[in-house]
């Protein structure tokens, strides 16, 4: 399913709102019940039904419609404001962007008890912020690692938001709650590996555990929690907070970010086994990477803004694109034939289904810089 695309440097076109009577229901296809004018209308591009009336508008975002892809985004508040932001407990703001309207939305609430306090700035690192750590598996987004006030483990449990209910929900909790630890997905199954409890442990610097998504999805109960798996043979990769990237049944990663010397690790899935990376994959692993659909790997070079995927009969990264603009990259995210990029708190799409890649910028909400973004379906509306 690809996303749909919205090119925010221009605002979206103003259309007429059709009149209709108060009271009664108009069908969504004259002469057709309206499942089988659902059905009908499914066939159709979202952005061609958003423009021609209210009915088929709200149709999309009903949860009877096969969702379009969207963008979900952890928003800190920008310099200008951070004085601000700093006095909050809580700094980090979770948005929906529509590419079909091309609009914001906020996500619904996180749960009060035990309310959530994730701190992206401290006094003691001015140069520096501290890591927010999520994944998206299974149309979810997930929240996992981050730091409190006082260095401490911010998350006990997963934090689960879901778009189809517009609803969060606390997974099992942590065998051992993290920080600075390497976070990851695979077919339904999420991954926490490495990094410093509330304080370094060697113990918890090797540990790798499990969670099946898909399970408690399922079944709806805590007591599909976390499992162990195989550990790693150091605690090398417990220096930096880390994306652990699913492809193709393997977990793959690296112990630090950034276009400088590093180690590489693989986990085959189903073996409960670690590897060391293949040379030419570390190589060129010089920026943040992602899996589209956990079959195709990107990376970009934070150096050089250049957008590469990887060829795992030959071990190289082959060139796809190349901008200035996505000089710095700190996160991507993949799905729908779309490469998403944070670079410098904004936004920017590339197109690589496309014959010839293109790129564009999504314009952020006013005073917030990203943080970190996912491709997840699109919310559904609320009755």
């Amino acid at each position: 399913m690809a996303m749909a695309e919205a090119e925010t440097s221009r605002s979206p076109s103003k259309r007429t709102k059709p009149s209709r009577k108060d009271g009664q229901h108009q069908p969504l296809l004259p002469g057709l019940p309206d499942h089988i004018a659902q059905v009908c209308l499914s066939l159709v591009h979202p952005s061609v039904l958003f423009s021609v009336c209210n009915s088929w508008r709200r149709l999309i975002y009903s949860s009877s419609f096969p969702p379009f892809l969207s963008l979900y985004a952890l928003f800190s508040s920008s310099s200008s404001t951070s004085a601000s932001a700093s006095s909050s407990s809580n700094s980090i703001h979770f948005y929906n962007f529509d590419p079909i309207s091309s609009n914001w939305h906020p996500l619904p609430s996180t749960p009060p008890d035990p309310p959530l306090r994730l701190f992206r700035s401290h006094p003691s690192f001015i140069s520096r912020s501290l890591p927010i750590q999520s994944v998206s598996e299974s149309g979810n987004l997930i929240l996992l690692a981050a730091t409190t006030h006082n260095f401490f483990p911010a998350l006990s449990r997963p934090l689960v938001f879901d778009p189809a209910a517009r609803d969060w929900a606390f997974g099992p909790p942590l065998t051992t709650p993290r920080r600075w630890c390497a976070v990851g997905a695979l077919s339904g199954v999420v991954y926490v590996a490495s990094g410093i409890g509330s304080h370094f442990s060697i113990d918890v610097a090797r540990s790798v555990e499990k969670w099946d998504l898909s399970k408690w999805k399922k079944y709806q109960v805590n007591s599909n929690g976390w499992e162990k798996v195989s550990g790693l043979r150091d605690g090398r990769f417990s220096r930096d907070a880390i994306d652990a990237v699913g492809w193709r049944g393997m977990l793959c990663m690296v112990n630090v970010k950034g276009d400088t010397a590093k180690e590489g690790a693989v986990y085959d899935v189903e073996k409960d086994t670690w590897q060391d990376m293949p040379e030419g994959m570390i190589a060129g692993w010089r920026g943040p990477v992602a899996a589209m659909d956990e079959d195709v790997m990107y990376v970009v070079d934070e150096a050089k803004g250049a957008l590469r995927r990887y060829d795992p009969n030959k071990d190289v990264w082959e060139y796809v694109f190349e901008s200035e603009r996505l000089r710095g990259a700190d996160q991507i995210a993949a799905g729908g034939g779309r490469v998403c990029v944070v670079c410098g708190g904004g936004i920017f799409v590339v197109d690589v289904s496309a014959a010839t890649p293109r790129l564009w910028a999504v314009e952020t909400p006013p005073g917030l810089e990203a943080v970190a973004i996912h491709i997840l379906p699109r919310m559904s509306h609320a009755d």
